[in-house]
């Protein structure tokens, strides 16, 4: 039993946080790349299909 109250209950209903990327203004979730420019803190983490359609 102890170890069922330390598991997170998942509350419906529940939005994810999301936030707009500070580099392409993109709709994305906190604390993951961008899917449409692929950046992360400032980076580029990511190569997106447009990226690799470009080479």
């Amino acid at each position: 039993m102890r170890q069922n109250t330390r598991r997170p209950y998942i509350i419906e209903g529940d939005m994810p946080n999301i936030i707009t990327c500070p580099h392409c203004g993109a709709p994305t979730l906190s604390h993951r790349a961008c899917s449409k420019c692929g950046t992360y803190r400032g980076r580029v983490v990511l190569t997106t299909k447009a990226e690799k359609a470009e080479e």
